[in-house]
């Protein structure tokens, strides 16, 4: 197969080990690219939480996973990159700009690869002014850019979870 992910729904990893989220957390699973979108569309449209997520470089990316504000620092993160994006979630909810009647509150802000082509740029991370989503919208982006490319091996990919939190690549 030319496209493929392991999905690991209710796990995050945190200093290296894996963190159940859920409990029991639902068993991993690889993937097509089609029962991927089936399964995790519906999942992320019903997440009530704050998201700020980056589309991935898929010819770079070897995971595409979520990570809670909480869990930042254990996960990784730079000092620098989880101000801004602990800025960036604290930010007023904007209606969603997808939506055909207003007011609809947007949780999501999607960062497309145009406006943030790494995640070391944490100008561009601060400054790019994204797409703001509400929850079905927000998923449908998610699903939209893992169907815009033919090829892919994500080794890790897993579900929102908390209250806040960003889905990253490496």
């Amino acid at each position: 197969m030319s496209w493929m992910a392991t999905f690991v729904p209710d796990t995050v990893y945190l200093r290296g080990k894996g963190a159940a989220v859920r409990k029991p957390p639902r068993p991993e699973v690889s993937l097509c690219r089609g029962c991927l979108v089936d399964v995790i569309e519906p999942e992320l449209a019903a997440f009530r939480g704050r998201v700020v997520a980056f589309e991935p470089d898929y010819d770079a990316a070897s995971q595409y996973f979520f990570v809670s504000s909480s869990d930042f620092t254990a996960a990784g993160f730079t000092a620098d990159f989880s101000a801004v994006i602990e800025k960036r979630l604290r930010q007023p909810a904007a209606s969603c700009e997808s939506c055909e009647r207003s007011g609809r509150r947007a949780t999501w802000l999607w960062l497309d690869r145009a406006a943030v082509a790494s995640l070391d740029d944490v100008a561009h991370v601060e400054s790019a002014p994204g797409l703001h989503l509400c929850a079905s919208h927000g998923a449908a982006a998610f699903c939209r850019s893992l169907k815009s490319v033919d090829e892919a091996n994500l080794l890790y990919l897993n579900l929102p979870y908390g209250d806040a939190g960003a889905y990253v690549w490496i």
